[in-house]
Parts: structure tokens; sequence; C-alpha cells
């Protein structure tokens, strides 16, 4: 089945503000970088964007965590780096474009 994006990010927002707690408006708080305020970046140091960068942040106050940096289980076994028992991943969401192809009567694309 399908996950819906959308209710996803949305059932998050809404479980903070029924909490109380407005975990996208401050992640200075969390210590990150020394009170530097920095987008949530993939293992290769790039950024993320969009609600990426909120829900991550969210995630990050959340877990307590101070690094920015987010990778997955297979990109930590790679770097020799290790996942703490019971810890468990976050939603990301990926956009790109969709480039359709149609094949013409004589095969060509």
């Amino acid at each position: 089945m399908k996950q819906d994006v959308y209710q996803k990010v949305t059932d998050k927002i809404i479980a903070d503000l029924e909490q109380g707690e407005l975990t996208w408006l401050k992640p200075w708080s969390a210590g990150n970088m020394d009170g530097r305020i920095i987008k949530p970046l993939r293992h290769n140091g790039m950024a993320y964007s969009g609600i990426n960068v909120l829900m991550l942040w969210g995630a990050a106050i959340e877990g307590g965590y101070l690094s920015p940096f987010w990778m997955t289980y297979r990109q930590a076994k790679e770097y020799g780096a290790h996942v703490r028992k019971g810890e468990r991943g976050n939603l990301v969401v990926y956009a790109n474009t969709i480039t359709k192809t149609e094949e013409q009567d004589d095969g060509s694309e």
C-alpha cells in the first residue's frame, strides 16, 4: 500500500499542536551547531529543502540530535558507523520531475 505523504506530514503537525509543541518554530534551541541555524544535511553535505527541513528539524528536536546530518542505515554501514539499537527512521519526501517517453510506430522513442 502506498503511503500518503501529505497525510503523514499533516498528522505529525497535528500531533505536535495537540501536545503544545511547535517543533518547527525553534530549530536553534536544540543546540544545533552551537546556536547557528543550519538546514538538515544529507550524508554527503547537500542540504535538504522544502517540507523536509521542517520535518527533520522537528525530528532532531524530538530526538535531541545535535548533528544536522541524516543518512540511511545502509549509508551508515558504508561509512563504518553504527545505528543505535531502537532507532527508527524519519520521513523524507523525495520529489523529482517525471519524463514521459512515448514509443512511435517505428519503435523509436
